[in-house]
């Protein structure tokens, strides 16, 4: 899996349904309508996310591999 950053994953979820609802800081904050799940996505310029932290975002929100180049 290629790391991306935390624009490009936002853009990933905007895709998909999910929904800015705040940010705190640098951290953007999405949730979508019937889930509880929050996400919180950060964004520090063009720093890459580590590969933990956008498998465990992308099986919170329910999407694979192939949804990163759609």
């Amino acid at each position: 899996m290629k790391p991306i950053t935390g624009r490009q994953f936002i853009k990933i979820l905007e895709r998909h349904g999910w929904k800015l609802l705040r940010i705190n800081g640098s951290h953007h904050i999405f949730g979508k309508k019937g889930l509880k799940v929050r996400l919180s996505v950060p964004i520090h310029g063009d720093k890459k996310l580590k590969l933990g932290l956008l498998k465990r975002q992308m099986r919170l929100a329910g999407l694979s591999e192939n949804d990163l180049s759609d």
